[in-house]
Order: structure tokens, then sequence, then C-alpha cells
């Protein structure tokens, strides 16, 4: 037979192995994809680490970072030592292999396969379980900074008289470090195990002993570690009872100890945790005694009476003792929820006063008089008029304004405020002439100015009136930087300040550019940083693009609410941000808070439920940023402001008080400025923040009552109304109004909502807090509490009300006709002499015009509805009083014989005016609201030339005067 593997005529011929060249080609490559998987991991940590540098907020991302792989590497080898120990150990006290059964002969074959591995293959096991467990250990570093930096509430508990920061700060990191032991010990228990079985130690089926006494010893060890952790775990529990969930009938979510956690639960735990230690010490005594037979024995009854005592005895006692005399059992325990829960969420001081719902006035004329005084009526909806904005100052298609624009109060011209809508120009990509990366990130970077229009009154037209307009803006706010690098709607990156010129904004002379001159973003003059960001940004151009050069800087995580997140990953964002004029720069505002989820005896909530309303429904931007949903303590803690410009961030410390920010500027040093630093022109803009204002009045449906027999039996309870003017069945928005309440004497800037009784659409309460930051009474609550022998219309009813009175019925109908659409505005209520006002603006939208104009104002007071052209019109129907504004006289069909031709023309005229904005209104195919529009205007100037003529007439001549 010939020799087929070689032999002394041939080479060998090595089938399958591949040559040298091959072999270095794929070693080559190995090392490159290495090298790349490498440089892709330090890319993103350079960008970040520049970033950081660029906002000068490098302490936050060193800080964080450090703490990370401190907990990597330290719990990492602690796992991996646990585990590799017993491993080791457990090889070390094998028994000596004698006379094999057939279960040792096929275990034998692992053995040889493994044995030249041995020492490979435990690195590998123990390195696994290290990065597992190191991972999963940098992932609470939240928890370590708070436990290491956590400062005292000096408040204490009322079940165990220990001070909040133990529930707030303490007990998470306790209960990481039980979790980690127990994963420790069990992950130890098994592999322990695992090589006993391998190596003889323990044997299923082989005659004779089961185990050998050595791993009889280690094994039960191992296992009275892992009950001497349950033994903690039991007394831990005993504090975790203070901050618990359970679901209580009476009041659904609860939170704290209740009856049968204090009188059964409490003392089984502290049983459970004895015969926990004495099992513990059974298994340890196993070392001596050898034998499983006591720690078996103590263990079972460990089980028993966990099923026992930890879970009949507790049914037993709710059985039999509470549920047949429950309120007087749960008082007690409610009243600390009530109080913890009141503090905790900062409703503990809100004033609620007895109101009648209906006037008592007769006197019509003080009623209209007060109607002026009890409040500025806003009759702009900021989240209606946007598209208005965009149609009348959008100027050029790549600006847009967001949906939801913002209220606000700036100076008049004679001194005093008024409240403002306002909104920035900023850039919208999506109208860009022409997409391409150089116009989307090189030539259209920024939006241009500010528009701002009165919130209390529109022209005749419907338009706002504008006091901030045109581009470049020009108006009431005077002087300031109007380029808007930063903003709502920036959500891509740009590149700036390089040989590639930046379209600034364009006007009757044409486009004209601007290169940006800030110290914002990353310098790209670096190879390195272009290399990272181009494969950060998966965009290889910005490695080799001729339109970058000295001078180019990236920007980029440019949306205020990001920004203030990333700098300070502690805080809970604001869902809305707000654009500022202040010291001649934009600044975004944003509020955000410290949160805990570790409050004794408060109940908790969920951020994103609670905070949810029908303008988050139709606009994810505005949702809260929260770094935990479920929360039980919450504080407006900082103010931040982003400069539109640089993109400067400011954190301002704004609750002194805070435990929860003091631990944190514990653990960022300097990150957060003192309160003191506000200037006072930035205080002017501050407000008390919607989405912690929509949090509370979620709790003060239930917790508005302090005594827990009124609370337990649940006949108070209130609910937040549903949008009357919006089909998602979402709550009302609160609005923001200057109004005063009845123990106020002047208006205040608020933040205001209605409450109606759980399941009615009845009104049951409304309620104010003062938002003006520079006012003795800022973050006063207010509620106003309806009485509950009488109803008093709720939003929901006034809008039913509204639309079932024949005549505002068949004007609407009117108004919709062909392809026009009716939009309602927010339904504003204020409280005027006992009684209610509500007033809805109403917007058409439609025809020729695809925006929203005001047409109509509704008025409803005590059961009597207005629907009149102008608030002022509306109010005078209602209350039957003239206001002091005048109206244009009705000149009938016929203008009235005057003597003066001029008059009679003029008065002709606007009879005409008058026909052809009927008919307008009237078209088959519905309102032609251009022909309208101008119908007003002819209205407007012949009355004019009728006035004009008219005095001339009237007015005596200087020589019969004389």
């Amino acid at each position: 037979m010939p020799d087929r593997g070689g032999g002394p005529t041939g080479p060998r011929i090595r089938a399958g192995r591949p040559s040298r060249r091959v072999r270095t080609l794929l070693v080559t490559l190995g090392v490159l994809a290495v090298l790349g998987m490498a440089f892709t991991m330090f890319a993103g940590f350079w960008t970040d680490w520049l970033w950081y540098r660029s906002v000068h907020y490098s302490s936050v991302f060193t800080t964080t970072l450090s703490t990370k792989i401190g907990l990597f590497f330290v719990f990492g080898l602690l796992m991996a030592l646990a585990v590799g120990v017993n491993i080791w150990l457990a090889h070390r006290l094998r028994p000596p292999l004698s006379a094999m059964s057939m279960e040792q002969q096929s275990l034998d074959r692992y053995r040889m396969a493994i044995a030249p591995y041995k020492k490979w293959l435990l690195l590998a096991v123990t390195a696994l379980v290290g990065l597992i467990a190191g991972a999963s250990a940098s992932s609470q570093w939240r928890t370590w900074l708070m436990w290491v930096n956590g400062v005292p509430f000096h408040e204490k508990d009322p079940q165990f008289h220990l001070d909040i920061s133990f529930y707030a700060f303490d007990l998470p990191w306790y209960r990481f470090l039980l979790g980690f032991g127990f994963a420790a010990a069990i992950l130890s228990l098994i592999a322990a195990a695992l090589t006993h079985y391998l190596y003889g130690g323990l044997r299923v089926t082989s005659p004779g002993a089961r185990a050998t006494a050595a791993a009889t010893g280690h094994l039960s060890v191992l296992l009275g570690i892992f009950v001497a952790l349950k033994a903690v775990a039991y007394w831990l529990d005993r504090y975790g009872l203070a901050v618990k969930s359970s679901d209580f009938k009476a009041t659904g979510n609860w939170t704290g100890l209740r009856y049968v956690d204090a009188n059964a639960y409490l003392p089984a735990k502290t049983i459970l945790f004895c015969i926990a230690v004495i099992c513990a010490l059974l298994f340890f005594a196993t070392l001596w005694r050898r034998t499983w037979q006591l720690p078996v024995i103590g263990f079972g009854l460990m089980v028993l009476s966990a099923i026992l005592i930890g879970g009949l005895y507790p049914a037993i006692v709710q059985k039999f003792q509470v549920q047949p005399n429950e309120q007087a059992k749960e008082a007690p325990y409610v009243q600390k929820n009530l109080k913890a829960t009141r503090e905790a969420y900062g409703i503990d001081d809100t004033k609620v006063s007895e109101y009648a719902g209906k006037s008592t006035t007769t006197d019509k004329t003080k009623l209209r008089n007060d109607a002026n005084d009890a409040a500025s009526i806003r009759i702009i909806d900021p989240n209606v008029v946007s598209p208005t904005f965009q149609q009348l100052q959008q100027m050029k298609n790549y600006y847009g304004f967001p949906t939801n624009l913002d209220v606000d109060r700036y100076p008049t011209k004679d001194g005093k405020e008024q409240d403002t809508v306002l909104g920035l120009r900023e850039l919208n990509l999506d109208g860009i002439p022409k997409n391409n990366w150089i116009n989307d990130h090189f030539r259209y970077t920024h939006g241009y100015g500010v528009v701002a229009a009165k919130g209390t009154e529109a022209d005749s037209n419907g338009e706002p009136v504008f006091t901030e307009s045109d581009l470049p803006s020009r108006g009431d706010l005077g002087t300031y930087e109007q380029r808007v690098y930063y903003g709502e709607k920036t959500t891509t990156y740009s590149i700036v300040g390089g040989p590639q010129k930046e379209i600034d904004y364009s006007d009757d002379s044409g486009e004209k550019t601007t290169s940006y001159v800030g110290r914002s973003g990353v310098n790209l003059d670096n190879p390195l940083n272009r290399a990272a960001y181009a494969l950060s940004f998966n965009e290889p151009q910005i490695l080799y693009s001729g339109a970058i050069g000295k001078g180019s800087r990236i920007l980029y995580n440019r949306t205020p609410k990001e920004r203030v997140e990333a700098v300070a990953p502690w805080l809970t964002i604001d869902g809305d941000a707000y654009p500022a004029v202040v010291k001649g720069r934009i600044q975004w505002i944003v509020d955000a808070y410290t949160t805990s989820n570790g409050y004794p005896y408060s109940s908790r909530t969920t951020l994103g439920d609670t905070t949810a309303d029908s303008l988050t429904a139709t606009n994810n931007s505005r949702a809260v940023v929260a770094q935990q949903n479920q929360v039980n303590y919450i504080r407006n803690s900082v103010k931040a402001t982003v400069d539109a410009y640089t993109g400067e961030i400011k954190l301002y410390q704004w609750d002194t008080h805070d435990p929860v920010l003091k631990t944190w500027m514990k653990a960022f040093p300097g990150t957060v400025k003192a309160k003191s630093t506000i200037s006072a022109d930035l205080m002017d803009h501050l407000r008390y923040p919607q989405d912690l204002f929509k949090v509370q009045r979620e709790l003060l449906t239930r917790y508005h009552v302090t005594d827990a027999q009124t609370f337990l039996s649940g006949s108070e309870v209130w609910q937040v109304p549903d949008d009357p003017a919006n089909d998602s069945g979402s709550a009302v928005p609160p609005y923001y109004l200057s109004m005063k309440m009845p123990d106020q004497t002047a208006q205040a800037f608020s933040l205001t909502t209605t409450f109606t009784p759980n399941g009615r659409d009845n009104l049951s309460a409304f309620m104010a807090v003062d938002s003006d930051p520079r006012a003795s009474d800022y973050g006063k609550i207010r509620v106003l509490k309806l009485p509950t022998s009488t109803t008093v219309d709720g939003p929901k009813q006034v809008q039913s009300q509204f639309n079932s009175e024949s005549a505002i019925a068949e004007t609407i109908s009117l108004l919709s006709r062909g392809h026009s659409k009716v939009e309602y505005g927010n339904l504003l209520t204020v409280p005027l002499d006992g009684g209610l006002l509500y007033v809805e603006p109403v917007y058409v939208r439609g025809g020729s015009l695809k925006y929203p104009l005001l047409r109509k104002v509704l008025v409803t007071y005590g059961g009597k509805t207005a629907f009149e052209d102008t608030l002022d019109a509306a109010l005078d129907d209602v209350f039957g009083v003239k206001g002091t504004t005048t109206t244009p006289p009705d000149t009938g069909t016929n203008p009235p014989d005057t003597g003066n031709p001029t008059v009679k023309q003029a008065l002709a005229d606007a009879q005409k005016a008058i026909d052809a904005g009927k008919e307008a209104l009237q078209q088959p195919d519905g309102p032609d609201w251009d022909a309208y529009a101008k119908a007003q205007k002819d209205l407007e100037a012949a009355l004019k030339r009728a006035q004009d003529a008219q005095s001339k007439t009237e007015k005596p001549s200087g020589k019969n005067g004389s």
C-alpha cells in the first residue's frame, strides 16, 4: 500500500493547514480588528471627556468615571476572589483516587480533559464572574456616592426613630451589599459543589458516603454564610417596612407600616432573624461535628418559621384583628403617612379655604370692575398659537417655533408687567432649500431672535399683538444677542468658526453671513479629535473635509434639557425649558429636581404618569427627564440656565435646605452655585415649575385632608379633570396666569388648576401657587374648596353648557363650515367675588388661512354665558354692564343723516364693509377669512374717517370761539 501521508519518496503534505502568508494575513487582520475596537472604545471616552471639558464640568466626568471604575474593580475582584478561592479550595480538598466506581470512571474523562488547562479555566471562570459582578456594581455609582456623602435630614421616622438619611442614603447601599453577598455566596456554593463533584468529594450514585468530610465542612461553611446573610436580610427588612409599598384597599398605593406590619411582620422579622442566626451557627458547627443532621433540622425550622411566622401569622392578624375594625386599627398609621407624604412633597403648608362658589354680590358694576382686577386674563393660548407665530413670523422656511410656546412676564413701555407669550425663532433643518452635509452642518447652524406677543389681547384680525417681531427681531425687549445656537429644536451637530461661513439671516438686501465667535464646543484643529468625532458620529467626512480648518468647533448636545442632564446626571429635569432675555442675552431656564425613593411613610408616585397631561400626550419633548420614575420625595432644588449663543450651563442652588442636594453638592463640589449669585434680572424670569406643580396637585387629590378618619373614608377624594378642549382624554394642563386669590390684595403671577370629585364632573376645588420668586409668598399653595352641599359647574360641564346653547352652537357651526376648523384655547378659571369666572378663547383655522386666529371669546359666570368677538364685550354681556372700552357704533342699514357729506360717505363705506364681512362668513365652502379680514380693516378705516370728519364739523372756529 502506498504511504498516503508522505514517505521517503516525497514530502509530507499537511492537509488543511494554511500557508505562512495566510497566517500572517490573518494575524494582521486580527490585530487590526483589536486595534479598531480599542480605538472605537477610546473615541467614545475621548469625545465625552472633550465635551465635559468644553462646558467646564470635567469634574462631573472624572468623578463619575472614577467611581464606576472603582466599584467595577473592587466588587469584580471580590467576586472573582470569592469564587476562585472556593474553586481552589474544593480542588485542594479533593479525595485521593482509589478504586473507582462507574460514576468516577465517567468523570475521569472530564478530569483528564481539563487537567492541562486547570489554571486557565480557573482564571476564565473567575474573570467572567468578576466582569459581570463589576459591571453590575459600577451601575450603583449613585448609591455609593449618596452613601459616602450623605448628610442628615435632621428629621426622624416615627417608628424606629432613625434619621431619614438612613433610609434615603444608607439602606439602599446596605441592600446592594447584601445582594452582592448573596450572589457571591450562591456562586461560590455552586462552583465549590461542582468542583467537589468533579473530583469525587461529592458522589451521587457511588456506594458509601455521599460526601467526604472535607467537602461537608467546606459546603456547610458556605451554607452557613448564606443563612447568616439571610439573617442580616431579616434584620434590614425590619427597617424596610418603613419604606415598603403595598396596596391598601382604603387608599390605593401605600408606603410605610400599617397595623399588621407593626404588630405582626415586625416581630416576625425579629424572630426569624434569631432563628437564622442559630441556623447559621449550626452550619458552622459542621466543621467539628461532620454531620448534616442538625443544620438540616435548623434550616427546615427556619423555612417552616418563615411560612408560619412570616406569612400565616400576619394573615391571621389582618383577617381577625384588622378587618373587623379597620379604621380604628389603621388610623394611627394613616396619620403618620399623611404627615410624611405632605412633608416629602412640600404640600404640608398648603392653605385650604372654604369657598362659596357662587357670588352674593348684586352690584353688577362692581362685579364688572372686579373682573378686570381679578386677573389679567390671557386669551392668547401658547399651546394653540404656535402656527400663527410660524405663519406671521417664521420669515424663512428654515426657521421654526416650538409646538408649545411659553408664558413669561415682561414690562410694558409704561413699566408695568404683563403676561407675554413668546418663542424663539429656532433653526428648522427640514426647511433648508437643499439638504446636504455642508448645508445641514456648516451653513445653517442657528436660529435668530425672539418673537413675543401680549397675552391678554389680539388685534382686530384675531392675530397676536406682537411686542417683539420681525427679522432681526425688534420691539420692547431692546438690544440682545439674537443668534440661537442652542435650543429645543436643535438636535443635530454643527461645525462653526472655521473657513466655511454661516448663514446668519436674510432680509430684503439678501443673505447675511457670520462666523461663530463663541468658545463653546470642541476644537477640531487636532487630527485626533477629528478622527474621534468621525468615528463617534459615524461621519468620515469630519476627518478629511476641507470645510473644517483652523478655528473650527463642533457643537452638539444642544438642547437645554440634555445639556443640564449631562452635567448633573443626579437631577430630574422638568419637561418645559423656557427662554428669557436676561441682560442682553437669551437664556434658557431649566427647572431641576432632587428626588428620593426612601422617605419613610411617604407614599410613592410615578413621575411619568403624574406629570402627563394633554400637552405631553401630543408633544413628547415636554416629558420629564427622570433619573428614577418611582419617587416619594421631591424638591425643586436647582434652577439652571443655558445660554442660547454660548451654550454656557450654570446651576444655581434654589432650595438651600434640601439634604439631597447638599449630598450631591458634597459629591460634586463646585458644580452648583450659591443662590445668592442669581442676578436680579434672572430672578425676574424664574417661576414655579410645572412638573412639580403637577406632582403636588396629584398628591393633593387625596392628601388635602389632614384627618386620618376622613382619609380612610375616601369621601373627600378629588381628581384632576380631563382637558375639556382636547379629545385625548388626558389631564388638563396647569396654566400660568396673573391673578389674585381671595386673600390677596393684588395680582400675582400664578400657576393654576382645578379639581373635580372622584368620578364626577362638578367642581370640587381650585388650586393656585404663587410663581413669582420675587414675592414673599413664592411657592405658597392655596386651595379653594367648594361646598359639597351644592354643585358648581366644573370645566367639562362649562364646555358642555357652552356647546349646548343654540345661539352659540349655531355660530360655531357657521365658523366651522367648509374647510374651517374651530379650536378651543385654554379654559381659564378665575375666582371672583365668591363665584368662579370661566374664560375660553375660540380660534378658527381653515379656508385660505393655515393658522388659527382668535375669533370669539367665551365667558361664563353665575350660570350666564356670553360668546362675543372680544373679551371686553363678553364680560359686558355676562355682567350686563358696559366696560370702559369703546365699541364701534351700530350704523344700521342706512347711514344717519349727519349733514356732512364726508361723514355720510364714510358711514356708507362702513356699512358696505359690515355687509362684506357678513358675506365672507357665509360662503358655501366656509368662511373666507382673507375677505373677512379685509372687510374689518375697511370698516375700521371708514369709522375713523367718519370720526375725524365729525370732529372737524363740531370744532368751533377761532373767530366765533373767541
